[in-house]
This record gives structure tokens, sequence and C-alpha cells, in this order.
């Protein structure tokens, strides 16, 4: 009769601890998928705000160069007309813009924006 040894020193994985790392890496996952989920959502209001503030910027340069011209401040119209209010190609304006706001979209997020117009001793804002 033949006797089979074993030896048990084998090299290799368990299927126990197969199981228990696939288990660790699917939680990871879904933490990692769930922050990323966040982050998006906050780049993107990062970027409505960065974007108001830069018609903010641009507002605020129009009115100046237009105070300073030879022609002055005559009125609220061709500060508007004069702005640029191209934000890039991820922005895109729904409605307007125009003298009193209009509605911005950046990529899926739209937000309705209200302007104030400028005057002779002040500059219009957008909020």
């Amino acid at each position: 009769m033949e006797r089979k040894s074993y030896s048990f020193n084998q090299k290799g994985f368990t299927l126990i601890e197969l199981i228990s790392v696939m288990i660790i890496l699917s939680v990871m996952a879904s933490v990692s998928v769930k922050k990323l989920d966040l982050l998006s959502g906050t780049a993107t209001n990062r970027a409505i705000q960065e974007s108001v503030k830069e018609l903010n910027i641009r507002e605020s340069l129009t009115w100046t160069n237009i105070k300073l011209s030879n022609t002055g401040w005559t009125n609220d119209g061709d500060v508007f007309s004069a702005m640029d209010t191209n934000l890039g190609a991820d922005f895109e304006w729904t409605t307007g813009p125009n003298a009193s706001g209009g509605t911005l979209r950046f990529r899926t997020t739209t937000i309705a924006l209200t302007r104030t117009p400028s005057t002779t001793s002040s500059m219009g804002s957008w909020n």
C-alpha cells in the first residue's frame, strides 16, 4: 500500500484569504466613489462662484475703462454692451445675459444671476 505524504509547506493563498481581500477592496471602492461624487459637486459649486467673481471683475474693468475714456460714463447700457460675458466652453447662458442679469449654466448646474446696474459713481455687480 502506497502512502501519500502531504506537505504543509505549500505556498499560496487560501480561499478565505482571497474572499477577505475582495470584501475589503469592495468596501474601499464604495467609500471612494461617494467621496468622488462629493468632490465633483464641490468643484461645480466652486466653478460657478469663480465665474460670478470673473463677471464682477470684468464689470469693474469695463466701467473703469469707460470712466477714464474721453467720453466718460454716459449710461449703464454702454457699460454692459462693452463687457465680455463669454466665460468659456463649459459655461452657457440659457437666458440672457442682459443688463438685468441672466441664467448661467455650468455643465449640468444652472444658476440665475441678477445684475445691479452701474451708475456714475459705482460699477454694476452680478449676484
